[in-house]
């Protein structure tokens, strides 16, 4: 998405350029083996979406703060670290377009760093004070938490649905609450500035998973990153697979075998699935879902004073909504 303020967008691509050269220096390793891996996916690339919305959300303070990188650099080194851990405990075989660091290498190396890439994350962000320190753990815990109870599944009488959103909250959205935090903390901004970008960038988070949920079942090109249905043949619920089954009648009988059969490895029993949780009213109320959370970012962010960086955050929550149909 194209930022609607040109010297808003130079400003945020020099940012994002100096990140990328930290991300660079924070791989640097004595051990050959742990460089090599370390810079395995900062090489990469990626969106980098979450040092976006620091540098963005430092434009309400002084966005030159000589913090502002560093925090961003963190925020991005946690983020990957997480990719390495998901790739082992998910055994993928490739993550953005390589081969994960599990299968170059193995679990263990993987493992091990992930948890370098943490630790140099905690580095940078000691030598930014004790609330960097204590807003990052909060921030880990959540996560953690978040996956646990992914792998846990939920508990019994639990609604599905709801755990399936507290997940996402804690898993994805919280790093991304963090990021805008980070940004109106160290730049800054006027008190109450991150009271709001905080919750925004939280909502934001989430409607953005909730829109790759909808793209995995509905976009026919890679638009969500992956191949289309890829949860689905994976087993992975997501928000309308949990809808349909929720919401599922007399006539859906067949579309809730499917779905409840875990992985559809069988192409055409997928192709089916697919095909009928497309035709679902389900993916309606996906979307619905989305929508919601996209408002309640775009309230908060209307909360905020008028610059050009309030305008970019109101763009990424109709891009959003833009993206699901």
């Amino acid at each position: 998405m194209e930022l609607p303020d040109p010297a808003l967008a130079a400003d945020v691509i020099d940012g994002l350029a100096q990140v990328e050269d930290g991300l660079r220096e924070a791989a640097r390793a004595e051990h050959e083996l742990l460089a090599e891996a370390s810079g395995h996916l900062i090489g990469a690339g990626g969106k980098r979406f979450r040092a976006t919305l620091v540098l963005l959300a430092a434009q309400f303070g002084d966005p030159q703060d000589k913090r502002i990188v560093p925090s961003a650099v963190a925020i991005e080194l946690t983020h990957l670290a997480t990719l390495y851990h998901d790739d082992v405990m998910d055994e993928a075989a490739v993550r953005r377009g390589l081969p994960s660091a599990n299968s170059r290498w193995d679990n263990t190396v993987a493992i091990l760093t992930g948890d370098f890439l943490f630790a140099r994350a905690s580095q940078i962000l000691a030598d930014l004070g004790p609330d960097a320190i204590r807003i990052q753990a909060e921030t880990f815990t959540r996560l953690v938490s978040g996956q646990v109870a992914e792998t846990v599944g939920p508990r019994p009488g639990e609604d599905r649905l709801s755990h399936y959103l507290g997940v996402v909250k804690d898993k994805t959205a919280s790093l991304i609450a963090t990021s805008g935090r980070f940004g109106a903390m160290f730049s800054g901004a006027p008190e109450g500035v991150a009271a709001h970008i905080t919750p925004a960038c939280e909502a934001l988070g989430i409607a953005y998973q909730l829109c790759d949920d909808i793209l995995d079942v509905a976009s026919e090109s890679a638009q969500s990153g992956k191949t289309p249905g890829t949860d689905l043949r994976e087993g992975v619920p997501t928000l309308p697979m949990l809808h349909a089954l929720r919401s599922a009648g007399p006539d859906d009988a067949r579309l809730v075998e499917l779905l409840n059969r875990g992985e559809l490895t069988d192409p055409a029993l997928h192709a089916e699935a697919l095909g009928l949780l497309r035709a679902h009213p389900a993916m309606e109320m996906a979307r619905a879902d989305t929508r919601r959370w996209a408002e309640k970012a775009r309230d908060e962010i209307l909360a905020l004073p008028d610059v050009p960086a309030r305008a970019a955050f109101e763009a990424l929550c109709e891009f959003v909504v833009e993206r699901t149909g």
